[in-house]
C-alpha cells in the first residue's frame, strides 16, 4: 500500500461505478474540484462543465426542494448528509440523484473538502411506483405519520451504519415509544390512538432537521431517530427536549398516573461502530436502554451501557 501514488488512487476513484464528486469546502460556494466518469455520465455534463461550479446548477430552476434546504444546512454546519434530489441533464430530462456527502478535515480539524457519493435512483423510484399495493417500498412514507416508513428506514439505516463503520465516525440511535399507548387506545378507541401517534410524530419530525438525521416510525407508537456524529450525551439532551415538547401537548391520558398526560420513554445508544458489530447490535443496545427507561417508571430516558452491546 505504501507504494501507491496519488495517480493510482485517482485511477481507482475515476474507475468507481458510483458517482464521486469532491468539492472545495474552503472556497466560496464550495466549487467542484473533481468528478469521476460515472458522475459525468449520470448527469450528462462533461467534467469540464462541472469543475469550478456549484452542483446546484443540476437543479436548474427547480430550487424549491426540501432536500436542497437540508443539504444546505448540513454543508453550513460541516456535517454529513443524505438526500434525494431532483436533478436535470443538459437536455432537460429529470433524474433522481441519491446523494450522500461526507466532510473531509485536515490534520488540525479544519474543514477542507466535501466528498459526495451519487447514484441515479430513477429506476428504483419507477420500480417502487409499479410495486403492487401492500408490498414494502424503499421510498414509501409511513401512511399514518408522513415520516419514513420502516421499509425505507431499514435500508437507509443499513447504509449509514456501513458508512460509519468505514469512516469510523460516531453514530447515534434513539428509540422513542409512547407510554401506555395500548391503554390509551382501549380508553378512547383506535382512531384517537392514531391521532395521538400523528401528533407525537409531528413533534419528533420537527425536532430533527439536520441533513444527516433520519426519522421514521418503526411500529405502533415507536419511532426511530438516527443521528450522525452525536455522542450519547448530546443525543440524550435532544431526547429530553423532544419528550418535554410531547408533554407540552397536554394530551389527556386518564390512565397515565400522576401526570395524566401522554408521555414518551426513550432508549439511546451511540458509538463509533466496530467493523464486526452488525446494525442489530445497536438496536439491541437501544432496546435494553428502553426497557430500563420503562422499568424506572416511564416518561424517562436511558442510555445504553457497554454490556448492552454484547
Amino acid at each position: 500500500m505504501n507504494n501507491w501514488t496519488g495517480e493510482a488512487w485517482r485511477a481507482v476513484v475515476e474507475g468507481a461505478p458510483e458517482g464521486i464528486v469532491i468539492c472545495d469546502a474552503a472556497a466560496p460556494d464550495c466549487p467542484v474540484v473533481f468528478v469521476n466518469a460515472a458522475f459525468a455520465q449520470m448527469c450528462g455534463y462533461p467534467a469540464a462543465a462541472l469543475v469550478g461550479n456549484n452542483l446546484r446548477m443540476l437543479q436548474g430552476t427547480d430550487r424549491d426542494q426540501e432536500a436542497r434546504a437540508r443539504l444546505h444546512e448540513a454543508i453550513g454546519r460541516g456535517e454529513p448528509a443524505r438526500v434525494l434530489l431532483r436533478n436535470y441533464r443538459p437536455d432537460g430530462s429529470l433524474f433522481w440523484n441519491e446523494t450522500v456527502i461526507q466532510p473531509v478535515r485536515g490534520a488540525s480539524g479544519e474543514l477542507t473538502h466535501f466528498i459526495g457519493f451519487h447514484r441515479d435512483a430513477s429506476e428504483r423510484l419507477k420500480a417502487a411506483e409499479r410495486a403492487p399495493a401492500g408490498l414494502p417500498s424503499w421510498l414509501r412514507e409511513d401512511r399514518l405519520t408522513g415520516l419514513y416508513s420502516r421499509a425505507y428506514l431499514e435500508e437507509l439505516l443499513q447504509r449509514d451504519w456501513q458508512l460509519a463503520q468505514r469512516d469510523s465516525h460516531e453514530i447515534g440511535l434513539t428509540l422513542f415509544d409512547i407510554d401506555d399507548l395500548g391503554a390509551y387506545n382501549e380508553k378512547f378507541d383506535r382512531a384517537a390512538g392514531d391521532a395521538c401517534i400523528r401528533r407525537v410524530a409531528r413533534v419528533i419530525g420537527a425536532s430533527y432537521r439536520r441533513g444527516g438525521d433520519l426519522v421514521g416510525r418503526w411500529e405502533g407508537g415507536t419511532f426511530v431517530v438516527l443521528t450522525q456524529g452525536e455522542a450519547a450525551e448530546r443525543a440524550a439532551e435532544y431526547a429530553r427536549i423532544v419528550a418535554q415538547r410531547v408533554r407540552d401537548l397536554l394530551m389527556h391520558h386518564p390512565t397515565a398516573g400522576a401526570g395524566r398526560y401522554v408521555t414518551m420513554s426513550a432508549g439511546i445508544a451511540s458509538l463509533v461502530p466496530p467493523r464486526g458489530l452488525p446494525l442489530e447490535g445497536l438496536f439491541k443496545a437501544c432496546r435494553a436502554a428502553m426497557k430500563r427507561a420503562k422499568t424506572n417508571g416511564k416518561d424517562g430516558i436511558a442510555t445504553a451501557e457497554a454490556a448492552d452491546f454484547q
